[in-house]
């Protein structure tokens, strides 16, 4: 034995094979450590869950997290969509609006335009019946002026004349309408003149004179004297005025319209 056999050694311990045999080695996402040559307890065969890294677990939240992202911009683009579709709408609707707003302005426009000149119209044509009847009404006065009738006559020419275009009613005397004789008798009664009421009566009263020689203010009448069934009063220019019928009212004619029968002078 040798003396230096009992004293310890200060050398390291050499290290077993199964420790110089660690390999290391990463599978299917899982890192794995192997150890060749060592020995392993059976129930050191597999690790808890807990203490692998899966890495399958990180990629499944990035996927999931990728898809959110797509999503909420794929709802972005559809809210971004519908809202320019509301605005070309709304933009649309109002253009609408304002071209309903002009064209009904327009049509106002017209309408009080039009208006407007029928208004005109209407002005300008009573002012050309007044105009027409101031000279009818000369004509008449000038008309009795050269006859040389008195002032009576003009009275009742002018008297006459206001009445033309008022109604013809049988057996009226006025002021609104007349029938033919009460025409006569009211227009005599301006000038003091005390008439009959009826035509066969009037067509006796005073002188009877011929067609051919008639002056204002001769009463006409139709039918035989006696018997007359119209009449009326000669206003000169070959004209009469006389409650004709219920058609026509007051009105003024010509001679040749319808030829009376004969002729009286009360005047």
């Amino acid at each position: 034995m040798s003396p230096n056999a009992l004293i310890p050694s200060h050398r390291k311990p050499r290290r077993s094979a199964s420790s110089r045999a660690l390999r290391a080695g990463v599978t299917g996402g899982f890192l794995t450590l192997a150890v060749t040559g060592a020995t392993v307890p059976a129930n050191a065969v597999e690790k808890p869950v807990s203490e692998t890294q899966e890495m399958p677990t990180i990629t499944t939240a990035l996927a999931t997290s990728g898809a959110r992202s797509a999503d909420a911009a794929q709802q972005a683009a559809f809210s971004y969509e519908r809202q320019a579709l509301q605005d070309d709408a709304a933009a649309k609707a109002d253009k609408a609006a304002d071209k309903a707003k002009a064209a009904a302005e327009k049509k106002a426009q017209a309408e009080a335009e039009a208006k407007k000149a029928a208004e005109e119209a209407r002005q300008a044509k009573e002012a050309a019946q007044a105009r027409a009847s101031r000279s009818d009404a000369r004509t008449a006065l000038s008309a009795v002026s050269d006859s040389g009738a008195t002032g009576s006559v003009a009275t009742l020419v002018s008297f006459l004349k206001a009445q033309l275009g008022k109604a013809y009613v049988l057996g009226s005397s006025g002021p609104s309408s007349y029938d033919c004789s009460g025409l006569t008798q009211a227009a005599f009664a301006q000038v003091g003149i005390d008439l009959p009421r009826v035509s066969q009566s009037q067509s006796t009263t005073g002188t009877q004179v011929g067609l051919g020689n008639l002056q204002v203010g001769d009463i006409l009448y139709w039918g035989s004297a006696g018997s007359a069934y119209h009449v009326a009063v000669y206003v000169g220019n070959g004209n009469f005025i006389g409650a004709q019928n219920p058609s026509t009212g007051i009105v003024e004619r010509p001679l040749s319209y319808d030829m009376p029968t004969g002729a009286v002078r009360v005047l």
